[in-house]
């Protein structure tokens, strides 16, 4: 099942993307984004039942997955090629910091270059949403706690980043982070890749990952309680432009193309930022 949140004349919508049989199209939920939606513990039920207003599904209009999540969780070094392009050593616990919902846009926006970052990167990574509340997880409670996976680019300003040794000014700029273009439940994430205008830049199995999904839920929840809508960034795999001798970045107009088998595609262009 794919869930996502489309923009209507009427504001956002959750819904049911039907992309097989008979009736393609997207079919409201009866919530105002999918965060709104997840908050109802009977979510799966409602969404595979629901038979609200449809839209075609040529030209929707995304909006970011969740777009008010309570907490985006981020993870850094947790692929393994990554790791050691960088020059780290395996880590013992996972690498967190965080992002603020104004950083998120829609799989088809526009990202804005961070205004006086010269260093603007890619990172393709694979997005757990969170489906139910849990706190102090087991492994098998956190997996149940996991809504499904999404795409994510967390498009970062190395310049800032590395202005000190907390990553968060690099990482959180507003309208710089694509995420969408809807939840797949039920599903196991396989390739994943990143193409900056055609040329292939990150290509990587997300079984590199150090810390899996149901790893991290369980982990984050020790800390935190986890609850519906919240996003979980899972890492990048190696081929950053950081990491390229010499460096490359992203330029004003170029064309980001985040992919993950079995998941989905964003597509977004460079604009300047204010």
């Amino acid at each position: 099942m794919k869930l996502a949140t489309i923009r209507t004349a009427a504001g956002t919508a959750a819904v049911r993307i039907d992309d097989g049989g008979d009736a393609p199209g997207a079919v409201e939920l009866g919530a105002a984004d999918l965060g709104a939606f997840l908050a109802d513990p009977d979510w799966r039920a409602v969404a595979a039942a629901a038979d609200g207003p449809r839209h075609d599904l040529a030209g929707l209009d995304h909006a970011p997955l969740v777009p008010r999540p309570e907490k985006v969780v981020c993870v850094g070094l947790n692929y393994r090629t990554h790791i050691l392009e960088m020059g780290r050593e395996l880590p013992q616990y996972p690498a967190l910091f965080a992002k603020f919902a104004r950083a998120l846009v829609g799989a088809h926006d526009p990202v804005e270059m961070p205004a006086g970052s010269e260093q603007v990167d890619w990172e393709a990574e694979l997005g757990v949403v969170i489906g139910a509340e849990v706190r102090h997880a087991t492994p098998e409670e956190a997996e149940a706690a996991i809504a499904g996976y999404t795409v994510v680019n967390d498009v970062t300003a190395r310049d800032f980043q590395y202005r000190s040794v907390e990553w968060l000014q690099g990482k959180t700029f507003e309208r710089s982070t694509p995420v969408g273009p809807w939840l797949v439940t039920d599903v196991v994430p396989g390739e994943i890749s990143c193409e900056v205008d055609g040329d292939v830049v990150q290509k990587a199995d997300t079984a590199d990952l150090v810390f899996s999904p149901v790893d991290l839920v369980a982990y984050l929840s020790r800390i935190i309680t986890l609850v519906p809508g919240d996003l979980i960034a899972t890492g990048t795999p190696g081929g950053v432009g950081h990491a390229r001798t010499p460096p490359r970045y992203l330029a004003e107009g170029a064309e980001l193309v985040t992919r993950i088998e079995g998941v989905g595609e964003l597509r977004n262009t460079l604009v300047k930022g204010s």
